[in-house]
């Protein structure tokens, strides 16, 4: 059966209904560009998606050197051929003109084309300055969650072995670091224990602070095909939007901004208490159960109701379905991580799979969710604020194992002190220590919070500021070097999503103009500075993606995340495969946890844990008393209100967020035709009785002030909370007339970080985006003008028909192939990539 959708109109597409143990059936989707048929496509090239974290595979359709499309790959384990709407049209981007094909230095106070040895020669000569002078410390490197594994162990390297910093972590801070905390703090390792297969042995489903539907809207369409089919699961929700998987759920909770702890709490409370627990496993694979029962014994659902502003009766009905569940699956994401208490709150969720025993079996597991397509590789390969191969810091043993595989004198790595964290980076730079910072791949000038501040920063003379980047963002703007790179489909590598699944992406076309891969650019500096190993060998030995690849299977020998049985060859033409995959698992691993915390042990975790609180480190003795047999740590948080409450001046809660038709901060979405149109502009959603209160109605413009900013968006009335405000984060400046924000004169502030504060988790050091108190203010009645909000998604208006449906029409149809040929599910063979079709 052949259909044609429009995917802006209906984002999830058609239904394949399944039973529950059943197999999601395949369905191909197609999107080729106007004029292009199936059979003029000269080449179709392996990929996967790097717009959100749910990792489908796909093929890019190749024409006359140019991409043309793309079709999802019904082989893979992730999307049985699926594409929601930014892969089905992402890759529109790549061609967008004002991509950046050459080398940009300042001069006299203007950015200025260049050449490579040019910006190279600046960039290292600065580099060579800086060590001299001042050390190490006052080079610093973010990056992004874009990149290609291979990328992010390079820097790796040449960071904390070359450089020696500790200077380096990525934007997966904002949106992927409490992820890795939370299994740290539980498991005493990073990486999910669930899979994404568990969607289809599941009889409960818990979705805490993950809006599903439009952060990996290809795994939505799989819990929809299990609604629509035979024995559906059951549905907690846990978000204060009306999303669409709160509006499918079966208890929908809406808790005031940053509560979660209380919320969580009491929902422990109610399993403890009604017996609903596994002594057995609590028993054998955990330590700290009295401790968490003792300390969630007052936390009834009649004291959550009044912190969190839901009804008591509503607690005890999750707590019922959370209890009574026979395989338990549960995902966390920002309402979470970039809210208050975020760890607390995460580890929380592991708490109740753990008293459950609801871990390492079909539908039996926790995915504490990715933000990014590529963070779980920051995180593995040491990208992010950790050691490469997940292993510890202040654990000397790994500090020496990771020394010689490096072939380098322990001492020569950082790790005298935690790795430093993005916002303590940027802190550093505001107080001047740090006078190097190289961005590549992400646009920190509108995702950080409070972003007149970081705007000074990035601004200032002392800073010599390197952005490696596809387009002329907010960021590169600002910097002295701006080095143009290539784009996903112009480059070989590879990544992992959310669930471990690692995927091969082929080089399909060439870079624009002197545009670089990201890891050449990155090997050329490290040749252009010199590094040595030990025996005066090259630091870096390998000189392309896949000899990269193998240096890090190296690295990752005998560590959790090991890679020694995965080669380009094995993920070439079928699925991709999740990690670890060696000789014991040669085919992967669907599911960690399998006979309790495997990595949990004082000699071999990758962390002895926090305070949740404080933030306060475990000591290795402390944590080897308390967890001699490494076991999971079942470890409670008491709740704390939020720092900055609404008052009079401020009644409101701002929370920021995103949308379906969007990624980050649009520097790819917003060059796509069907998803710009999707959601053009900024929006600003209110409830129906607080606008009400304030004379404001759907359309009007309005200011959302701060103590520290404001931004003004048109008015979308929906169905979210009383009290609270949300505004879409994705929304910056390079697309508004003066193109250069506030700073510029020429338009009113637009991105929701203009209001956002600058505070952390203490535990995960992710910042929080989420509890900011917030004014909201008339500017202009809106006339009748809609608000530019998508009507389909958690944004949809309470008045029905008030405003005109988000579509696409025809350049947004999406050809969706059920049941004919490779996508009946019977025949997996893929093209090999770069085949003919």
């Amino acid at each position: 059966m052949r259909r044609e959708v429009d995917r802006i109109a209906e984002p999830w597409g058609s239904r394949t209904p399944y039973g529950r143990h059943g197999r999601w059936p395949a369905r191909q989707d197609t999107c080729l560009a106007e004029g292009v048929a199936e059979e003029d496509v000269e080449r179709w090239v392996q990929t996967a998606s790097v717009l959100h974290s749910d990792g489908d595979a796909m093929d890019l359709a190749v024409k006359d050197g140019a991409l043309v499309g793309v079709r999802g790959r019904v082989a893979d384990r992730v999307n049985r051929g699926r594409l929601g709407p930014k892969d089905a049209f992402g890759w529109q981007a790549n061609a967008s003109a004002d991509r950046l094909t050459r080398p940009l230095v300042r001069e006299g106070g203007r950015l200025v084309p260049s050449d490579w040895d040019t910006a190279m020669g600046l960039i290292v000569s600065r580099s060579r300055e800086l060590l001299a002078e001042r050390g190490p410390g006052a080079i610093g490197f973010y990056t992004s969650g874009q990149l290609f594994l291979e990328e992010y162990y390079t820097l790796a390297v040449l960071a904390r072995a070359g450089i020696g910093t500790s200077h380096l972590d990525g934007n997966t801070r904002l949106c992927t670091s409490t992820a890795a905390e939370a299994l740290k703090e539980s498991f005493g390792c990073d990486g999910q224990p669930g899979s994404y297969d568990d969607f289809d042995h599941a009889d409960t489903l818990a979705f805490f602070g993950h809006n599903i539907a439009e952060t990996q809207p290809v795994q939505w369409m799989r819990i929809l095909d299990r609604l629509d089919g035979p024995d559906p699961p059951r549905l907690v929700c846990v978000d204060p939007r009306p999303t669409r998987v709160a509006l499918r759920a079966d208890v929908h909770l809406a808790p005031r901004a940053g509560t979660n702890v209380a919320l969580l709490n009491a929902l422990l409370h109610e399993v403890v208490r009604t017996g609903r627990t596994d002594p057995a496993y609590i028993a054998a694979h955990t330590v700290g159960f009295d401790e968490l029962a003792e300390a969630v014994r007052p936390c009834t659902p009649r004291w959550a109701a009044r912190i969190c502003d839901v009804p008591a009766r509503a607690v005890e009905e999750a707590a019922e379905l959370l209890g009574t569940a026979e395989r338990l699956l549960s995902t966390v994401l920002q309402g979470v991580y970039q809210s208050h208490q975020a760890t607390a709150a995460a580890v929380q969720v592991n708490n109740l799979h753990l008293v459950r025993g609801m871990l390492g079996r079909p539908g039996a597991g926790v995915l504490q969710m990715n933000g990014q397509p590529t963070a779980q590789n920051t995180r593995e390969c040491g990208a992010d604020g950790d050691l490469p191969g997940f292993r510890n810091w202040e654990n000397d043993t790994h500090v020496a194992d990771l020394a010689e595989v490096w072939n380098v004198e322990p001492e020569r790595i950082p790790h005298h002190a935690p790795p430093t964290h993005a916002m303590q980076m940027f802190r550093y730079a505001e107080q001047g220590s740090l006078r190097m910072l190289w961005i590549s791949g992400t646009n920190p000038a509108v995702s950080l919070p409070e972003l007149p501040r970081i705007r000074a920063v990035l601004a200032q003379d002392r800073l010599f500021t390197v952005v490696q980047d596809l387009f002329p963002t907010e960021t590169a703007l600002l910097a002295d070097v701006v080095l143009p790179a290539a784009a996903w489909g112009e480059k070989t590598g590879t990544f992992t999503n959310a669930d471990r699944t690692v995927h091969l992406s082929e080089r399909a076309v060439a870079p624009p103009g002197q545009a670089r891969p990201d890891l050449d650019i990155f090997l050329d500096y490290a040749r252009r500075m010199d590094f040595r190993d030990k025996d005066g060998g090259p630091l870096v030995g390998w000189r392309d993606a896949e000899s990269a690849f193998e240096a890090w299977k190296r690295c990752s020998a005998g560590r959790p995340c090991d890679y020694t049985g995965l080669s380009y060859g094995l993920l070439r033409g079928g699925s991709g495969i999740q990690w670890p995959c060696n000789e014991a698992a040669p085919g992967g691993t669907e599911r960690l946890c399998t006979d309790g915390a495997g990595w949990a042990h004082p000699d071999v975790c990758e962390s002895y844990g926090k305070d949740l609180v404080t933030g306060a480190p475990v000591s290795a003795v402390e944590y080897r008393s308390l967890n001699p047999d490494g076991k999971a740590v079942l470890k409670a948080a008491e709740y704390l209100p939020p720092h900055e409450p609404p008052d009079t001046a401020h009644p409101f809660q701002l929370t920021t967020g995103r949308t379906l038709y969007h990624f980050h901060t649009r520097t790819k979405t917003g060059r796509t035709p069907q998803l710009a149109a999707a959601a053009p502009d900024v929006w600003v959603e209110m409830s129906a009785a607080d606008a009400a209160a304030l004379g404001l109605d759907e359309g009007d413009l309005v200011e959302v002030s701060t103590p520290r900013g404001g931004l003004r968006g048109r008015l979308r009335v929906t169905g979210i909370r009383r009290g609270l405000v949300f505004v879409p984060f994705h929304y910056g400046y390079w697309d508004t007339p003066a193109g250069s924000g506030p700073d510029g004169g020429a338009v009113a502030g637009r991105a929701a970080n203009e209001a956002t504060v600058t505070d952390w988790d203490p535990a995960s050091k992710q910042p929080l985006f989420k509890t900011a108190a917030a004014a909201v203010a008339l500017v202009e009645k809106g006339s009748g003008r809609p608000s530019p909000a998508p009507t389909n998604t958690a944004s949809a208006p309470v008045a029905a028909g008030s405003v005109p449906a988000t579509a696409g029409g025809p350049a947004a149809r999406v050809l969706e192939t059920v049941g004919d040929g490779d996508a009946d599910g019977d025949d997996d063979r893929a093209d090999p990539p770069g085949g003919v079709r």
